[in-house]
């Protein structure tokens, strides 16, 4: 196992840092990869700001990623700090293109820096309309982006989340079965936060093209790993049984949202990485 498995942490663990800084760290931790946070209002890589020329922000990054001997392991595209204003389902068409838009110039970005996987969310059901309303604009959208990935011979992926129109792992199962060639960045964190046992989410390993890894126990989505209640041992296990190829990306975030600015982000993905490190060479 040691020798399929790659490890990457989220830029966007530390944003009280400048990003040069954060890519030094990272790179200092010894980590394979880094997860790209395109967030905009909320990172440090504004995909507004990013945009204004994609291909060339993008080349910009790739060599200081290079400089330090990180890949890019994903870029993880969110248009707005809340999920609705720009779901990719969302019921207005001139928000849909807009989205639709902002994902293209996320595949010339990835592309210029030499990312292999983009991510999104997957969309929100809206109260005002049938829920197999929301579900099918979903999957339509998800297939265009699918094939637009597929062109650029880029993995396309969503995170199933808390808040979103597939916040549990039956509902997330149905996404990938209902959308061929799309694929998941899965974390347990969101199902563990809401009571779900690991048992619950292993089926979506088979259908992981990325994973996000970190501390989490019913009520937390994020906790320090004494409290962590995940086995992240018995999840190694399983993408061994599934043969995943992805990066595990070990996924801190310091927000203001579900508790998530309570723990000590870095020494917290001290402990994660090492854990991984010894439980993959066991594999």
């Amino acid at each position: 196992m040691k020798s399929k498995l790659k490890l990457a942490c989220a830029d966007f663990a530390f944003p009280l840092l400048s990003h040069d800084r954060v890519l030094d760290l990272i790179a200092m931790l010894e980590f394979d990869g880094i997860d790209i946070g395109l967030f905009e209002g909320r990172s440090h890589l504004w995909p507004s700001k990013e945009f204004k020329s994609a291909a060339k922000s993008g080349k910009i990054l790739g060599r200081k990623l290079a400089d330090r001997g990180l890949r890019c392991a994903d870029v993880f595209l969110q248009m707005n700090p809340s999920f609705i204003p720009y779901a990719i389902n969302h019921p207005k068409a001139a928000r849909r293109r807009r989205a639709r838009d902002w994902f293209s110039q996320t595949l010339d970005y990835a592309t210029a820096c030499g990312a292999k996987h983009v991510t999104t969310l997957p969309g929100v059901c809206f109260d005002d309309e049938k829920p197999d309303a929301s579900w099918q604009r979903t999957c339509n959208e998800l297939a265009w982006r699918v094939e637009q990935a597929k062109q650029q011979r880029i993995t396309f992926s969503i995170e199933a989340h808390v808040g979103s129109i597939v916040p549990n792992p039956k509902a997330a199962l149905r996404l990938v079965r209902d959308v061929p060639g799309l694929t998941l960045t899965l974390d347990y964190t969101h199902f563990t936060r809401d009571g779900l046992p690991d048992s619950a989410a292993e089926p979506l390993v088979a259908h992981a093209s990325h994973f996000h890894a970190r501390g989490a126990r019913k009520g937390r989505l994020q906790t320090a790993f004494p409290h962590n209640t995940i086995d992240y041992a018995r999840v190694l296990r399983a993408m061994q049984k599934a043969n995943y190829r992805g990066y595990v990306g070990v996924e801190y975030v310091w927000v203001d949202w579900e508790h998530c600015n309570e723990v000590d982000n870095l020494s917290e993905t001290i402990l994660l990485r090492d854990f991984l490190r010894k439980n993959m060479s066991r594999g």
